[in-house]
């Protein structure tokens, strides 16, 4: 594409328009501009709640692949591209995904992470090649996530995983973009233009962090990676989380200190089964059964011991 070309398909997204309004910004006081730029981000979930319904689509796929074992992968660049290695590296500390089991791909790999690539959200190979470098297959889920919705990383990336016979999301920021057009599941968060022209860090990059943060946490949900809102599958490793699983088990199980205490020391700190060692009465061997018995969903378990 030339640089003129460009410049009329950039022209036409709503994420790169000016507004005229704002001319001049740089002149207005400052708690004015903080005042500004509030009320542009109060306007993001009710963008986000439009597309609740293909959230959930996309979560319900993404949960049933994950369940036989696929992948979660997100694909993007800049700060797309950063959002997603984000929101995959808190999978493992929040929900005890296994390595690899929720990753992000970033343009231009980790040192995009800190600094900017020159070139690499244009770079449509690359991201075939790191998809292979995984070695994607059928049963994982990819989602690229773009808020002009035309970086060539994030919609190659698509459509190679589809290609590939991988579920597929688009997550964008404006209408009608190439990436939901390349996803089996498009999720379109119309967010206008921002306070800086063009600067998609702003509520475009807030409007995909609600996306993400939905997708990878009620598929956790689904999983069985929470027993009601309490994070049962914590991963214990500082003081800060030993006393978080602490806290977890006592409101799981209405259990005091030392009975609490007991049955992680018993299963050797993990929740699951320490709530299953109080509420049930049973040891540690059988509430690690129990849970195996029931995919790892706790309040399977539970029903199970009481049967």
């Amino acid at each position: 594409m030339s640089g003129a070309d460009l410049r009329v398909q950039l022209e036409s997204l709503p994420t790169e328009a000016a507004r005229p309004d704002l001319a001049e910004l740089d002149r207005l006081p400052t708690e004015r501009i903080a005042e500004l730029m509030n009320e542009g981000d109060a306007a993001v979930p009710a963008a986000v709640a439009g597309q609740l319904p293909r959230i959930a689509a996309a979560v319900d796929a993404i949960a049933a692949r994950m369940a036989r074992g696929g992948r979660l992968i997100y694909a993007g660049a800049g700060t797309a591209g950063r959002l997603g290695v984000l929101d995959a590296s808190e999978c493992p500390p929040t929900f005890d995904t296994a390595p690899g089991q929720v990753t992000g791909l970033i343009a231009g790999g980790p040192q995009a992470l800190v600094t900017s690539v020159e070139g690499a959200e244009d770079d449509a190979d690359a991201a075939r090649a790191d998809l292979d470098g995984l070695k994607l297959t059928a049963g994982d889920c990819v989602v690229g996530v773009s808020a002009s919705g035309r970086t060539p990383y994030a919609v190659a990336a698509v459509e190679h995983a589809r290609a590939a016979g991988a579920l597929t999301v688009g997550v964008a920021c404006n209408p009608g973009s190439p990436l939901a057009a390349a996803a089996e599941h498009p999720v379109e968060v119309v967010v206008g233009p921002e306070l800086i022209a063009g600067s998609t860090r702003l509520k475009a990059g807030t409007a995909q962090k609600l996306v993400l943060n939905m997708i990878s946490t009620i598929t956790m949900v689904r999983l069985g990676k929470t027993y009601g809102n309490l994070m049962v599958d914590v991963r214990v490793g500082n003081e800060k989380l030993r006393a978080r699983a602490h806290r977890i088990v006592a409101l799981a199980t209405g259990a005091g200190d030392a009975e609490v205490e007991a049955a992680l020391e018993a299963t050797g700190g993990e929740v699951k089964p320490a709530v299953l060692v109080v509420a049930a009465g049973v040891d540690a061997a059988t509430a690690a059964r129990l849970l195996a018995g029931a995919g790892g969903h706790l309040r399977a378990a539970l029903a199970a011991a009481r049967d």
